[in-house]
């Protein structure tokens, strides 16, 4: 009775989800064909009313009537009804949006290969912008070549329009600085060493308040992380990737001549018995699988944790006001990034999701989403999120603009760059004191140092037919049992088994096979 019970069971969540991309998809063309006919929002004579859905890190987004999006909206004859989405439970919503057929206009698709959105996009459910993006300049030539390349569907068209991010500066290790001076301990370059940092901030008492109370790594485990960093997420999967050598799913293997996938090296079961021992040695919290992604970043600002995974960006806008509010003594510098662990660091893929924009809005419509971002991405308007507006978050002294970052980051001025964001500006390491320019300059120091080893992840773009069908599954799976493991529920062994199985297993072989051929046929193989 059981096992009809859980056949049935996965049959209805089947049958469900062809139904809601079957219901997304005709609510889309019904809307399309009553858009085309109403055609009111293509008038470029009226401001754009636009919905947008999108990310924020932010524990207050930005209200409606936001200054700075007032003065964008002035600026893109706009009025955008954003919808602000905690990262912390973005995922979910976007499943739930998605499947309700209520699509905003624009929407953040934080991955363009998931399986709901993949599946949509066959079902003509959202635009392909490739033929449109040549008439909007800053789009076309603003937005990396990579990061184009890199979002395409597995017919070589865009379904939506990256979000552009650079290529150096990824996401990686960042250590308190003066917790490593105060306990006599160098900057580590290894697994190793960074394993003995970690002891020694948990036993070493880093914080100095004579209490055993800090961990090492402000690490966590989320479902929104599957396909991730080996389904292990941004922290704990930068340390998986330190021992492999790349963030990359796949592997190209010299002497097989073909990609192999990333669970099958044997680096990665090297990685979990590194993990079980820092867990059980209180490295990293106890609740690792309830902790998000902003809980784990409260244990570095509220000085009880010393390394985290985050881009340098991130400094001031999200930790270290909040720490020296806590530890008057830290300092921007304390900030430290590593260059490299293992000698590997990672390159980034140029994009952090795409804005896709669904079939249902009208095409005029489309093309004036269109003209708004590529507006939005001139000189002058992009400025209004970067220094805001002059008298209230800036002044211009000596011919420059000097920000009153407190001010910008409580009207939440960063938020917009989660919808449109330009990347190919100078960096200006000029701060607000001689500590913050201090900063910046060893940040980019340290970026510059990365890019000389960075490594991209290969498989980046490439598209398998077989994984689409299986890695939703297969993933949580694998979440599941490396998070048992480096939690002590399961022993090692239950990773060779499990591994042995994916050996095995013909759709991993069918995945492998496609993989290879997509890469060699990219690379002219």
């Amino acid at each position: 009775m059981q096992k009809v019970g859980k056949r049935n069971t996965r049959s209805l969540t089947w049958i469900i989800s062809i139904v809601l991309v079957l219901s997304v998809v005709l609510s889309a063309c019904g809307n399309k064909e009553e858009g085309q006919a109403n055609g009111s929002n293509g008038n470029a004579d009226y401001p754009l009313e636009v919905s947008i859905m999108t990310i924020t890190p932010s524990a207050v987004p930005a209200a409606d009537d936001n200054v700075i999006k007032r003065a964008i909206e002035k600026a893109t004859n706009s009025k955008m009804n954003i919808q602000w989405v905690s990262n912390n439970i973005y995922g979910d919503k976007l499943n739930l949006t998605l499947a309700s057929g209520d699509i905003p206009d624009l929407i953040m698709i934080n991955d363009p290969f998931g399986s709901t959105f993949t599946k949509m996009v066959k079902q003509g459910a959202f635009w392909d912008v490739t033929p449109y993006i040549k008439d909007y300049p800053n789009l076309s030539n603003g937005i990396p070549d990579i990061a184009w390349e890199t979002t395409k569907a597995a017919d070589g068209n865009n379904y939506g329009i990256p979000r552009p991010r650079p290529v150096t500066g990824d996401s990686f290790f960042i250590i308190r600085k003066d917790w490593l001076d105060k306990l006599n301990l160098q900057v580590p370059e290894t697994t190793d060493e960074l394993f003995e940092v970690m002891k020694a901030f948990v036993e070493q008492d880093p914080d100095g308040n004579g209490a055993k109370d800090t961990t090492a790594l402000a690490a966590y485990i989320s479902p929104d992380d599957l396909g991730w960093g080996g389904n292990l997420g941004p922290v704990l999967g930068a340390i998986e990737s330190s021992f492999i050598g790349t963030n990359s799913s796949w592997k190209w293997d010299e002497s097989q001549g073909k990609l192999i996938y990333r669970e099958l090296l044997p680096e990665v079961r090297e990685s979990l018995q590194y993990l079980t021992k820092a867990y059980s040695s209180g490295m990293m919290p106890e609740d690792l699988l309830s902790l998000k992604l902003t809980q784990a970043r409260e244990l570095f600002k509220r000085n009880q944790a010393g390394i985290i995974v985050d881009k340098t960006g991130t400094m001031r806008k999200i930790y270290a006001d909040d720490l020296k509010k806590v530890d008057p003594s830290f300092k921007y510098t304390d900030f430290y990034p590593l260059t490299n662990l293992n000698g590997y660091n990672p390159k980034g893929a140029g994009y952090n999701g795409i804005l896709a924009i669904p079939a249902s809005v009208p095409e005029e419509k489309m093309k004036r989403i269109l003209k708004l971002l590529d507006t939005w991405m001139n000189p002058e308007v992009f400025e209004i999120q970067q220094f805001g507006i002059e008298g209230t978050h800036y002044e211009v002294v000596d011919g420059k603009k000097v920000t009153n970052t407190e001010k910008l980051t409580a009207d939440n001025a960063s938020d917009f760059n989660h919808i449109v964001n330009v990347i190919d500006l100078p960096w200006d390491t000029t701060g607000e004191t001689d500590e913050e320019t201090q900063a910046n300059e060893l940040f980019k120091k340290v970026e510059a140092e990365r890019d000389k080893t960075s490594v991209a992840d290969l498989s980046a773009g490439l598209q398998s037919e077989t994984g689409q069908k299986v890695l939703s599954e297969l993933n949580k799976k694998i979440q599941d049992l490396k998070a048992k493991i480096i939690l002590g529920r399961e022993p090692i062994e239950a990773w060779d088994t499990f591994v042995e199985s994916l050996r095995n297993d013909p759709n991993v072989q069918a995945m492998s096979d496609e993989m290879t051929e997509a890469y060699k046929k990219r690379n002219g193989q």
